[in-house]
């Protein structure tokens, strides 16, 4: 039985600690996998900064680019005739030349429409301008003389607009940059273009394609990265041209940095969802073999729209900068993170168990030493009360040969008191016997035997005992009461002979033990003020360890009892102890 109990524990430990290993395990695990995604998210915090600064860069550099036009319109027109009929392809081509811009076109208002009449590009003429959307209502708008609107992207000067870079309607693998200029002093508006070679080498040099090039390749995990189009990705909008080709049109294109290569079944949701409902989004999933770990950051622009547009031809004041990362790389990370900590809980694991295993045995080991010392007192003490019985025993023939002496020597005075002392001897040993539990009663005779030769007066009275079948209950019952006496005598042993009083009262009231112990004590009310309970305090000199008291209610507190201390007089202290032993 002891052993299965013993192997319980062990199972109760090692369970408790596997449990607790596996919960911080897991607990760690997430811990590390949020502390990927943080450093994910500062990271892309950066990209974010400094994508944002090139596109700005990128920006401004386009609005330079409008003010040469506008610069490039001027000159052209002082020297151009300003009637367009009197102009020559020859003398547009010549004049691109020499202001180092890719082609010079004449817009002419005829009727309801309004032509491309003149340009160095012998493919631009003749051609209408009705389906360009918002141009023609631009060009309308600069035959006007009106400002043009605002909500148009593009950017507007005097007597002048800019649109942003765009595909060509007539040329559709070319993007080019027009200025369109009229101030009332001719019957055109001049419309100087620059390639997008132009800033595309910008972009290359010192832009945001640079950076972003850079960003994929200094890194170990990322794959890619991508601003975004919100509104149009991933396909984009084409227009079906005269010809029948389709036009995508570069302000709505789907990605407008970057490459977007590595298409997840998710992508679209959460481009939609990050840019409408304006939070961070991230999203696991296998793509060509690999898993995938992308992070969606919608980027709002705070001072002014980008050249980028809806479906619809509405500027945008924002995008998503999407980055793709190899989740095996992240994975391989936290693995070794992974090993390092189980190698840890192993190696804590083993320590707790050692030190586990080693307090259960120490604990054990001081569990039997106080049994072995109990039943020891307890084989002493009975010892002691046999050799009682045996020694009455022994002697009784000594006493009855002692009885017939006085009797017949008619000594009745010296018989009555010779009988009165035999009798009182034997009722005393009897009362022991019978006090309802071996043990007790021995602890209580030995104890009686000890205050005789300390010359102590101890009065003992119990009763009620039915105690029989109290198993182990009955050890801690002769602890209790044995250091209860222990600690009378040594307050006691400090007084004169004729102040050695202990009064000792055990009764058992229903499925209740009641012990009182009373002692002399000159500072009774002094000393129910201090910690008498405390392991380690004492109010005794020597070698006292202060543990007697604080054993009685470490094993009162264990069957639920409780222990009370108070001085019944100023010389008297008393002890209470109330055990259940239901």
């Amino acid at each position: 039985m002891q052993r299965n109990l013993w192997l319980i524990a062990i199972g109760v430990i090692v369970t408790l600690i596997l449990v607790n290993n596996t919960v911080y395990y897991f607990l760690t695990k997430s811990t590390l996998e949020e502390s990927h995604r943080e450093e994910l998210l500062t990271l892309a915090s950066q990209i974010e900064i400094a994508v944002e600064q090139s596109r700005m860069g990128a920006e401004h550099y386009e609005d330079q680019i409008g003010r040469e036009l506008r610069a490039a319109s001027i000159a052209a027109q002082y020297a151009l005739d300003p009637d367009v009929e009197k102009v020559t392809s020859e003398q547009l081509q010549e004049l691109s030349r020499k202001l180092d811009i890719a082609h010079i076109t004449l817009l002419k208002q005829t009727g309801n429409d309004i032509v491309l009449h003149r340009s160095s590009d012998g493919s631009q003429i003749g051609k209408s301008t009705k389906s360009w959307d918002p141009w023609h209502q631009v060009f309308k708008q600069l035959f006007a003389k009106e400002v043009v609107k605002e909500e148009w992207l593009g950017q507007s000067m005097e007597n002048f607009w800019s649109g942003p870079f765009e595909v060509s309607s007539t040329e559709l693998d070319k993007v080019y940059k027009w200025g369109y200029y009229y101030d009332g002093t001719t019957n055109y508006i001049t419309d100087p273009y620059i390639s997008f070679a132009r800033l595309d080498e910008y972009n290359r040099i010192t832009g945001a394609e640079r950076l972003i090039s850079e960003l994929e390749n200094r890194s170990d995990s990322i794959m890619e990265i991508a601003a975004i189009n919100p509104a149009t990705f991933p396909d984009g909008i084409w227009t079906p041209t005269e010809n029948g080709e389709e036009q995508e049109h570069h302000v709505q294109r789907p990605v407008i940095y970057g490459d977007y290569t590595i298409k997840l079944d998710r992508d679209v949701e959460y481009v939609r969802r990050a840019y409408q409902e304006h939070e961070v989004l991230t999203l696991e999933e296998k793509a060509g073999g690999k898993s995938v770990y992308k992070l969606f950051i919608p980027v709002f622009v705070k001072d002014k729209g980008i050249s980028i547009t809806d479906e619809y031809g509405k500027q945008l004041d924002s995008y998503v900068l999407t980055i793709a990362s190899d989740y095996e790389v992240i994975k391989s990370k936290l693995d070794n993170q992974f090993l390092n900590l189980g190698l840890i809980i192993a190696l804590l694991s083993i320590v707790s168990l050692a030190i586990a295993y080693t307090a259960l045995r120490y604990y054990k080991y001081t569990r039997e030493k106080a049994v072995q010392v109990a039943q020891e007192t307890y084989v002493e003490e009975i010892n002691s009360l046999f050799h009682s019985v045996k020694a009455q025993r022994h002697d009784f023939l000594n006493h009855v040969q002692t009885i017939r002496a006085l009797a017949e020597l008619n000594k009745h005075q010296e018989l009555v008191a010779y009988t009165k002392e035999l009798t009182s001897d034997i009722r005393s040993v009897n009362d022991y016997i019978n006090i309802g539990n071996p043990a007790i009663a021995a602890l209580i005779r030995s104890k009686i035997s000890q205050a005789e030769s300390y010359r102590i007066t101890l009065e003992c009275s119990v009763s009620g005992l039915d105690l029989q079948d109290m198993g182990a209950k009955t050890l801690d019952m002769n602890r209790v009461l044995g250091n209860l006496i222990d600690n009378a005598f040594d307050e006691v042993l400090k007084y004169d002979e004729s102040m050695r009083e202990v009064e000792l009262a055990v009764a058992q009231r229903g499925n209740a033990l009641e012990i009182i112990i009373t002692n002399t004590c000159l500072n009774a009310e002094e000393l129910v003020q201090k910690p008498l309970f405390k392991a380690g305090f004492s109010t005794k000199q020597d070698d006292h360890q202060g543990l007697g008291l604080s054993i009685v209610q470490s094993i009162a507190e264990r069957y639920k009892g409780k222990v009370t201390v108070f001085a019944t007089s100023p010389d008297k202290l008393t002890l209470s102890v109330y055990i259940p032993l239901a």
